[in-house]
Order: C-alpha cells, then structure tokens, then sequence
C-alpha cells in the first residue's frame, strides 16, 4: 500500500484526551494502549497517517505476540518496514533494550539467586524471543549474588562449539565461586537435548578441575524453563 505524499498527520488533531500525551499526564502511562505508548516514542507519524495509526499497523505484523513479537525484528528489517525509517527503527531498538535491562534489573533485585526459578526470572524476558540459540554464563560470589554475565557463542549448542576454555577463561578473570549456564531454545520448548545433557556434564567435570561451581544449566523457553539441577543431571 502506498500513501499520497502530503504532510504527517499530526496528533493535535484528535481531540484533547485522546492525544496519548494528554492522556498519559491526565489518567497516567497505565492508560495508555501499547499503540499509544510508541506513538509517544516516534512523536511524528508517516506521510497521511498518525504516529498512533503508525505504531498500530507495526504491533498488527506480530497479531499474537504485539510488541513482544518486535524484539526478533533486526535494525534492518525496521527499517524496512513502511513507515518506520531509520530514526523510528533506532527509537523501538533503544525502547525495547531499555524494556530488557529494567527487566532483568528489577529482577535482579527482587530475588536472591537461591533457586533456578530465580535466575530465570532475570533473563526470561531477554532470552525467551530470541530466533537462535544463545548461550550465556552468569557468575556468581560466595553470596549467590551475580557478579557478571557473559555471552559465549549463538548457534546450536554443542561440545564442538561450547568450549570449557571460552566458559572458564572469563569466570577465572572475574575472580567467581560459581558460575550457572543459560541457553534458550527458539522453539519455545525447553527440554534438554543429548547435547544440552552432554555440554553439561563436561562443565561440570571442568569445574571442579579448575575450583569453579557449576551450579545449574537453565534452559529458557517461551516462558517456561527447565533446570538440568532440578533434572538431577548435575
């Protein structure tokens, strides 16, 4: 669809209160739809279309999963899309970052790392969207308290391609007791393959050579996760 080339629409034509920046300083951000909230991060529609109508027609590409479904979406691709540009691409890429790192914050804070369920909780929402598999480490003090994270490899998970050398190297560097293992699956389905069991089991053999826990391997799905601690396999 293309549109004629006339001036953005402008939100100061829609009466006072339906204005998302109207809106959100009488009845507050809580009021706002997911729609009105981008439109407030772009400012400026497109050419003969609102920056709500905008924001509306991108959440529509992902019908099931709105504004959670941008997170698989490149740079690139955002810039792609009919209306967006670079500016606006650039805008969703920082908001949805931001999204993550107050998640994981948040998190972070509210639990102490005592249980699988409390390191999933922190990276759920950063890892449970993404189309590849990523690997991570998440290190640990003698407090159970994290000390750092680090991404290890993206692509399938295996001996070949998850080194103990690239594992340890950086748990050693930042001085850890222990460190715990996350990986996601794309499918959405986290049950651990026979690679996920052997990758394991060889971390943990390495780790106690070197005097570095490994505590868990958590595998993140779509909101759901499985802790190789809890299957016993550690």
């Amino acid at each position: 669809m293309t549109f004629p080339k006339e001036a953005h629409m402008s939100m100061k034509d829609l009466p006072k209160l339906e204005r998302p920046y109207e809106k959100l300083e009488h009845f507050g951000p809580q009021a706002l739809s997911e729609a009105e909230l981008l439109a407030i991060i772009f400012r400026t529609g497109s050419r003969n279309i609102r920056a709500v109508e905008l924001a509306q027609r991108l959440l529509a590409l992902e019908k099931d999963e709105g504004i959670y479904g941008l997170y698989q979406y490149s740079l690139d691709e955002l810039m792609n899309i009919k209306g967006i540009g670079r500016v606006k691409a650039i805008q969703i890429k920082a908001v949805l970052e931001l999204s993550k790192r107050i998640s994981r914050h948040q998190a972070a804070v509210k639990y102490r790392i005592n249980s699988p369920a409390s390191i999933a909780s922190i990276y759920m929402e950063e890892m449970r969207y993404l189309k590849q598999e990523h690997f991570k480490i998440v290190l640990l003090d003698t407090k159970n308290q994290i000390i750092g994270s680090q991404d290890i490899t993206k692509g399938s998970i295996n001996s070949s391609i998850v080194h103990p050398r690239e594992v340890f190297k950086y748990a050693i560097k930042k001085s850890a007791v222990g460190i715990i293992m996350l990986h996601n699956h794309p499918s959405g389905d986290p049950s651990p393959s026979k690679e996920d069991i052997a990758v394991t089991k060889r971390m943990k053999e390495v780790g106690e050579l070197v005097g570095i826990n490994l505590l868990d391997h958590i595998i993140i799905g779509d909101g759901l996760y499985i802790s190789l601690k809890e299957r016993e396999v550690i």
